[in-house]
Protein backbone atom coordinates (compact mmCIF):
# COMPACT_ATOMS: atom_id res chain seq x y z
CA UNK A 1 0.00 0.00 0.00
CA UNK A 2 3.19 2.42 0.15
CA UNK A 3 1.98 3.31 -3.86
CA UNK A 4 -1.41 4.38 -2.26
CA UNK A 5 0.82 7.13 -0.24
CA UNK A 6 1.97 8.49 -3.38
CA UNK A 7 -0.76 8.53 -5.61
CA UNK A 8 -3.15 11.26 -5.52
CA UNK A 9 -6.75 10.23 -4.04
CA UNK A 10 -10.05 11.81 -3.95
CA UNK A 11 -11.56 13.52 -0.84
CA UNK A 12 -14.55 12.03 -0.09
CA UNK A 13 -17.73 11.67 2.00
CA UNK A 14 -20.10 8.84 3.46
CA UNK A 15 -22.39 9.25 0.33
CA UNK A 16 -19.20 8.69 -2.30
CA UNK A 17 -18.27 6.08 -0.65
CA UNK A 18 -20.00 3.51 -3.00
CA UNK A 19 -18.55 5.33 -5.98
CA UNK A 20 -14.69 4.61 -4.70
CA UNK A 21 -14.85 0.96 -3.87
CA UNK A 22 -11.30 -0.80 -4.74
CA UNK A 23 -10.04 2.90 -4.61
CA UNK A 24 -7.58 4.52 -2.61
CA UNK A 25 -9.46 8.02 -0.78
CA UNK A 26 -8.73 10.52 1.82
CA UNK A 27 -11.48 11.05 3.93
CA UNK A 28 -12.20 13.79 6.59
CA UNK A 29 -14.27 13.28 9.70
CA UNK A 30 -15.35 13.54 13.72
CA UNK A 31 -14.50 10.30 15.58
CA UNK A 32 -17.42 9.13 17.30
CA UNK A 33 -16.66 5.60 18.44
CA UNK A 34 -13.35 3.61 19.03
CA UNK A 35 -13.74 -0.26 19.30
CA UNK A 36 -12.22 -1.63 22.55
CA UNK A 37 -9.86 -3.28 20.58
CA UNK A 38 -8.56 0.25 18.80
CA UNK A 39 -8.39 -1.88 15.76
CA UNK A 40 -11.63 0.01 14.16
CA UNK A 41 -13.39 3.19 15.07
CA UNK A 42 -15.97 5.24 13.51
CA UNK A 43 -16.23 8.65 12.31
CA UNK A 44 -19.11 10.90 11.07
CA UNK A 45 -19.14 13.36 7.98
CA UNK A 46 -20.00 16.63 7.70
CA UNK A 47 -23.83 15.32 6.73
CA UNK A 48 -23.61 13.53 10.10
CA UNK A 49 -23.64 10.25 8.48
CA UNK A 50 -21.08 7.29 10.18
CA UNK A 51 -18.22 5.84 8.06
CA UNK A 52 -16.12 2.54 9.51
CA UNK A 53 -12.29 2.86 9.59
CA UNK A 54 -10.04 -0.47 10.18
CA UNK A 55 -6.93 -0.51 11.29
CA UNK A 56 -4.13 -2.84 10.17
CA UNK A 57 -2.53 -2.14 13.73
CA UNK A 58 -4.12 -1.35 16.85
CA UNK A 59 -4.53 2.13 17.90
CA UNK A 60 -1.71 3.12 20.37
CA UNK A 61 -3.13 6.51 21.38
CA UNK A 62 -5.97 8.04 22.46
CA UNK A 63 -8.50 9.12 19.41
CA UNK A 64 -10.49 12.37 19.42
CA UNK A 65 -11.83 14.81 17.68
CA UNK A 66 -11.42 15.67 13.63
CA UNK A 67 -9.16 13.02 12.31
CA UNK A 68 -8.07 12.73 8.21
CA UNK A 69 -7.76 8.95 6.99
CA UNK A 70 -6.19 8.08 4.13
CA UNK A 71 -7.02 4.66 3.04
CA UNK A 72 -8.67 1.89 0.48
CA UNK A 73 -12.26 1.72 0.91
CA UNK A 74 -13.64 -2.22 0.74
CA UNK A 75 -16.71 -3.77 -0.67
CA UNK A 76 -18.18 -3.22 2.43
CA UNK A 77 -17.89 0.67 2.26
CA UNK A 78 -15.45 0.14 5.15
CA UNK A 79 -11.97 2.35 5.08
CA UNK A 80 -8.70 0.80 5.30
CA UNK A 81 -6.50 2.74 6.51
CA UNK A 82 -3.28 3.01 5.45
CA UNK A 83 -2.86 6.14 7.67
CA UNK A 84 -4.30 8.55 9.86
CA UNK A 85 -3.61 12.49 10.59
CA UNK A 86 -5.49 13.96 13.87
CA UNK A 87 -6.41 17.58 12.62
CA UNK A 88 -5.86 19.27 16.08
CA UNK A 89 -8.60 22.33 16.90
CA UNK A 90 -5.96 24.70 18.69
CA UNK A 91 -6.60 28.40 19.41
CA UNK A 92 -10.16 27.98 19.99
CA UNK A 93 -10.84 27.39 16.33
CA UNK A 94 -13.03 24.36 15.64
CA UNK A 95 -12.54 22.33 12.06
CA UNK A 96 -16.10 23.15 10.57
CA UNK A 97 -17.20 19.88 8.71
CA UNK A 98 -20.27 21.31 7.61
CA UNK A 99 -18.25 23.58 5.47
CA UNK A 100 -15.99 21.32 4.45
CA UNK A 101 -18.85 19.01 3.53
CA UNK A 102 -19.70 21.70 1.00
CA UNK A 103 -16.29 22.22 -0.48
CA UNK A 104 -16.48 18.59 -1.17
CA UNK A 105 -20.54 18.63 -3.18
CA UNK A 106 -18.37 21.84 -5.14
CA UNK A 107 -15.18 19.74 -5.87
CA UNK A 108 -17.24 16.79 -7.27
CA UNK A 109 -19.66 18.35 -8.90
CA UNK A 110 -16.98 20.47 -10.93
CA UNK A 111 -14.19 18.50 -11.84
CA UNK A 112 -13.46 20.11 -14.74
CA UNK A 113 -12.15 23.30 -12.56
CA UNK A 114 -10.39 20.71 -9.63
CA UNK A 115 -8.63 18.37 -11.56
CA UNK A 116 -7.08 16.28 -8.28
CA UNK A 117 -6.50 12.99 -9.98
CA UNK A 118 -3.63 12.71 -12.25
CA UNK A 119 -4.09 10.43 -15.36
CA UNK A 120 -1.41 7.58 -16.02
CA UNK A 121 1.03 8.45 -18.97
CA UNK A 122 2.20 5.51 -21.77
Amino acid sequence: MASLLDASKPRINCSMLSQHIGRGVCFVGRVEKVHPTGKTFSVSDGEGKSATVELNEPLEEELSGIVEVIGMVSSKGVITTTTYNILREDKGIPFDLELYNEALKVIHDFPQHYPFEVAASG
